[in-house]
């Protein structure tokens, strides 16, 4: 523990990417196989199943550190955090760690049990920990319990570092992270190991191919006719699996999506063995997209009933094939790609489909065609150059998100509470109304947007012109106004406005606008249809 503690803190202080590679491959290089696996799993991510309330962590906070529960609340309302929370409040501990455990041990034999036992023997072994632990290990043994471990390391610093620790390529690396890595010694041995079988699992995915959001003129990138034009679609970004006699749906962000949509899988069975489809899982009804809203209706559940099937019915929406009869073609020009998905989907079921293309000689074209984006539900175009292979990440130049302009409105701000990890004291969340009749009403949340001048100088501005407080959060004068910009906005009976915004984040403070020329709520619904 007290290695990964020190990890954990050096990547926490780094400031450049380089930094922290060169941190994480340090650590990789000295630890066990079973620590490193585990630390792979963390960074990679991954949480442990909740193993404690975090009433009970504050219960027992109350009793280790004696301070009143009113106290170790109004702190924890002020520090953000609850791990730094009780690292700071417990009572003294030792300034070095005489306990050898190291991660693997400490979860294996020490966290995960904790599953089994009650509140009571769950308290008596954390309090030992606390008082036990130095603060950087207490620290990361609370962030542990709490499952709320993040420290500014993507999934492609990591694979950098584990490429710059193994001599694989990165593309090898993420293939091999792709899906569920088992935090075991052998697993991260065939990891990092040039000779071990590159060969995928039946249920693995490939690492996903990010496009890139185009800021310039499409003219830039060359001649039209390079280039191929789909729909940018509004749905969950999955790969669909068909290997050994079996389906697997896989979200983006690598999750198992499978029983959630069971049409789709059914529908892939008649699919060929050995079969890989990017795409996109669309709610789809009177052959047009359903509004997301809908979609979220589906994502939770993963045994949807009948209703749930009839209220939002689904396609799989497909653009890309990653792998056929067993092959990889990800290498493959993607003319050459698209041609054989083509072939590949005529005649199957209407679950599974491919996504509509464009070929033009002229950017004007094209950019008549995006203009229809907002009417048909979708949220613009995407440039794909005909001769790119299929990459690894946010790889610039082959694939990029032509989006329509967002929607913006003039809302006032209302209501503020503090952000997390190291703006915890700082107000960074923002809630936004709109005038209805002569009052205001919330229509959104927000906390991105600002520059870091902007958030001190408006969390200044909120102490200053608080009206009353709410626990963590704080009602202000409504007179500053702010443009937000949103990619889409539906009608919903579970928001107190009656409307829904998706995405909204904040484009600039209106200072030279007063609050009674904000917009009205009614201007909102329009959009909504």
């Amino acid at each position: 523990m007290r290695d990964f503690a020190a990890l954990y803190a050096e990547l926490d202080g780094a400031t450049g990417t380089a930094d922290k590679v060169r941190a994480m491959v340090g650590y990789f290089q000295v630890a066990s196989a079973r620590d490193a696996a585990w630390a792979t799993h963390i960074l990679a991510g991954g949480k442990l199943a909740r193993l404690v309330r975090s009433g009970d962590l504050r219960e027992w906070l109350v009793a280790a550190s004696g301070h009143p529960p009113w106290l170790v609340e109004e702190t924890y309302a002020h520090v953000g955090d609850l791990a730094e929370t009780i690292t700071l409040m417990r009572s003294a501990a030792p300034a070095v760690d005489d306990d050898p455990l190291g991660l693997a041990d400490w979860i294996e034999q020490r966290l995960l049990p904790l599953k089994g036992l009650l509140p009571a023997e769950q308290g008596a072994l954390i309090r030992a920990w606390w008082l036990a632990l130095p603060d950087g290990e207490c620290f990361v043994l609370n962030k542990l319990l709490t499952g709320a471990l993040r420290v500014g390391v993507s999934q492609r610093l990591l694979v950098r570092a584990l490429a710059a620790l193994s001599g694989l390529p990165r593309e090898r690396v993420a293939h091999r992270l792709t899906g569920s890595f088992e935090p075991t010694a052998a697993a991260w041995q065939a990891l990092i190991d040039p000779l071990a079988d590159d060969a995928p699992a039946a249920d693995q995915p490939y690492p996903f191919f990010l496009a890139s959001p185009l800021e310039a003129r499409p003219d830039t990138l060359g001649a039209a006719a390079d280039w191929l034009l789909e729909w940018k679609w509004d749905g969950i970004r999955a790969q669909l699996i068909r290997r050994a006699g079996g389906v697997h749906l896989w979200s983006r962000g690598e999750e198992r999506l499978g029983g959630r949509f069971p049409e789709i899988e059914t529908a892939a069975r008649a699919l060929p063995e050995g079969c890989v489809l990017d795409g996109e899982i669309l709610g789809w009804q009177s052959g047009a997209p359903l509004p997301f809203a809908r979609l979220q209706t589906r994502i939770g559940r993963r045994k949807p009933g009948a209703k749930t099937l009839a209220d939002c019915p689904v396609v799989f929406m497909a653009y890309d094939l990653l792998e056929v009869e067993g092959e990889d073609w990800r290498t493959r020009p993607l003319a050459e790609r698209r041609a054989r998905l083509e072939a590949l989907l005529s005649g199957t079921e209407d679950k599974l489909r491919v996504s509509p293309a464009w070929y033009a000689d002229d950017w004007a074209t094209l950019a008549a065609q995006r203009a229809q984006s907002r009417e048909r539900g979708v949220e613009g175009l995407m440039l794909k150059r005909l001769a790119s292979p299929y990459r690894v990440g946010r790889a610039r130049g082959d694939w990029w998100k032509w989006k329509i302009d967002p929607l913006t409105i003039d809302a006032v701000l209302v209501y503020a509470q503090p952000g997390h990890g190291r703006r915890a004291n700082l107000y960074t969340d923002y809630t936004f109304a709109l005038w209805d009749g002569e009052r205001l009403v919330p229509v959104a949340k927000a906390y991105s947007g600002l520059d870091d001048a902007e958030i001190n100088r408006l969390d200044r501005w909120i102490r200053a012109h608080t009206i009353e407080r709410f626990g963590p959060v704080r009602s202000v004068e409504p007179v500053q106004v702010f443009e937000l910009a949103f990619e889409g906005v539906q009608a919903s009976g579970r928001h107190k406005s009656g409307v829904a915004v998706r995405f909204p984040r904040i484009l600039r403070w209106r200072s030279d606008k007063p609050a009674a020329e904000a917009d009205h709520l009614g201007a909102l619904k329009a959009l909504a249809g």
